[in-house]
């Protein structure tokens, strides 16, 4: 599914991709929210597209991955602001994704290491609609996944598509989710319909409390999926596949903020896990995967907000 195009994508408009208007094949369908984060720094706030699923489409479309959005946005100018950032990433924002109410913020408030506290005002209701795309593959996580009444339309549509490979991110936001046997059932609902589960230590403090790594990982494999991966901030990460385990330490860098950090992994899980989708999974390989996502996740974390990077800078870092 990687791309040798080494300049950013054209637009979705530029590629003659009319918004709803036909079925056509993508690599990747993304389900899930996307927002405006409002970000204070030292008093000072600033705007700017965000939400987990849709950053995570941003990443796949920088990377020169035909990626389709399938999220709720109002019809008003937070929506049209995160439209264009998209579609500048060449992401193909389905039509059937704007609805009536105003679309969905989240405040987060930077503090003195760079992580981010957030305070939502989110919408998720969804789209059961019969899309007209086929995907190799779903991804979907995050508020999505959590908030009804829009998370069962999520599953719906995972059910109805039918995908080679379904990829998960939980992200946890409890604030937003209810109580944590609410939300253990929902992530398992889900983790037994994904091929590939990447979940944050916080998310597995949640859903697991007082279990280990392996516990953690182990647990989710269980349930259905065949690789999945646990992100450990400075750390690095965790990951196990077809019975290896590997833990990839992370890259030291100057850390502006952890905003779409996150994420970033997740999609350079998701660009690279097709190529060896088909083969038994070696832990060279799985240890190559985690590598790559860690040094992807490095270059986000070094400038403000959810900036993913570009195949370009991708193709420079070594790995």
């Amino acid at each position: 599914m990687s791309s040798s195009r080494t300049d950013p994508p054209p637009s979705a408009a530029d590629r003659g991709l009319p918004v709803g208007d036909r079925a056509t094949a993508v690599d990747v369908l993304v389900i899930g929210e996307a927002l405006v984060d409002i970000a204070s720094i030292a008093g000072t706030s600033t705007e700017m597209p965000g939400g987990g699923p849709a950053n995570v489409a941003l990443g796949l479309g920088r990377r020169g991955i035909d990626v389709a959005l399938l999220t709720n946005l109002g019809r008003d100018p937070r929506g049209s602001l995160i439209t264009r950032h998209l579609e500048r990433s060449a992401v193909w924002v389905l039509a059937e994704s704007f609805v009536d109410h105003p679309t969905s913020t989240a405040h987060a408030e930077i503090t003195a290491d760079g992580s981010a506290r957030y305070d939502f005002d989110v919408h998720w209701t969804g789209s059961a609609l019969e899309l007209r795309v086929r995907p190799r593959s779903i991804h979907t996580g995050s508020v999505a996944a959590f908030l009804a009444p829009g998370d069962a339309s999520v599953l719906e549509q995972i059910e109805r598509l039918a995908a080679e490979i379904v990829t998960f991110d939980p992200n946890i936001r409890p604030a937003l989710i209810g109580a944590p046997d609410r939300a253990r059932s929902r992530f398992e609902d889900f983790a037994r319909r994904a091929t590939v589960v990447k979940l944050s230590d916080e998310d597995a403090a949640y859903l697991y409390p007082d279990r280990g790594v392996r516990e953690v990982l182990d647990e989710i494999t269980r349930l259905g999926a065949r690789l999945v991966a646990l992100t450990r901030g400075s750390q690095g990460a965790a990951l196990t596949a077809d019975g290896h385990f590997v833990e990839v330490p992370a890259t030291r860098v100057d850390v502006v903020d952890t905003i779409g950090a996150g994420d970033t992994f997740m999609a350079s899980l998701i660009a690279d896990y097709p190529a060896i989708h088909p083969s038994a999974i070696s832990a060279e390989d799985l240890f190559a995967l985690g590598a790559n996502a860690v040094q992807a996740a490095a270059i986000t974390v070094t400038r403000p907000g959810a900036d993913l990077p570009w195949l370009t800078e991708l193709a420079a870092e070594p790995g």
